[in-house]
């Protein structure tokens, strides 16, 4: 394969995979596109607009050897599908995990879970605020986890997380293979002023929050969309 369709293929396989299966029977996914579908609309805007000023900032970039050469501003046509592929394969896991199992084993220890990721992130992102991709993402998850717990106070955080550790090992396969691993140089590449410069194999501890925060704003969107559906019905 040539190296150039590198990332898309891969944003490709990490679709397919879970497009073909939202058709079975047993768990329709695809009866959630219309929710699906305006979450990641407006997630995919809120984090295209953070990666174009990341960008141009040189908090991050691109290799040129593994891209097809198609911008959209100074991002690369793969990084715009990044923002769909992820979240759809992501939510996917979620409603599947959700419709296989029954119990919820997180949830009398949701609040207790985002409460301590709160502080810890808060913390951490005051304390780095000068570095920009930590500061910007610890802060962001921190806050709008503590929007959910205090606002929305929604019932569904245990069975993300759960899902979250699940989606922790296919996550770990694409974003090691963007960030170096198994090919010769790295898809994605980050300034180390920005980062706290610690990594998990080649990748950034701050990527993990960052998709963390992807995932769960679609996700909280589609809750919220399909909370609003039924209140409508019942009336």
């Amino acid at each position: 394969m040539n190296s150039k369709y590198l990332y898309l293929v891969l944003d490709l396989i990490v679709f397919i995979v879970p497009f073909v299966a939202s058709f079975q029977k047993k768990a329709p996914f695809f009866r959630k596109w219309k929710y699906l579908g305006i979450a990641l609309l407006i997630t995919s805007i809120f984090f295209i607009v953070w990666d174009e000023i990341f960008t141009r900032e040189k908090v991050w970039g691109f290799n040129d050897q593994y891209l097809t050469g198609i911008f959209l501003g100074s991002l690369p046509l793969e990084e715009i599908l990044f923002f769909i592929c992820i979240p759809y394969a992501s939510v996917f896991t979620y409603f599947v995990l959700n419709h296989t199992i029954e119990k919820d084993h997180l949830f009398p220890h949701q609040e207790l879970i985002s409460s301590v990721l709160i502080i810890m992130l808060l913390i951490a992102g005051i304390y780095n605020i000068d570095k920009w991709y930590t500061g910007v993402t610890f802060i962001t998850l921190a806050l709008f986890l503590a929007y959910q717990m205090l606002k929305i106070k929604p019932r569904y955080m245990g069975r993300f997380y759960f899902a979250y550790a699940v989606l922790i090992i296919p996550l770990f396969i694409v974003n090691g293979i963007l960030t170096g691993t198994f090919i010769d140089d790295s898809v994605v590449w980050y300034n180390n002023s920005h980062t706290l410069g610690m990594r998990i194999g080649t990748i950034p501890l701050e990527d993990f929050f960052y998709a963390f925060l992807l995932i769960l704003m679609n996700i909280a969107i589609i809750e919220w969309l399909e909370d609003r559906a039924y209140y409508r019905k019942k009336k």
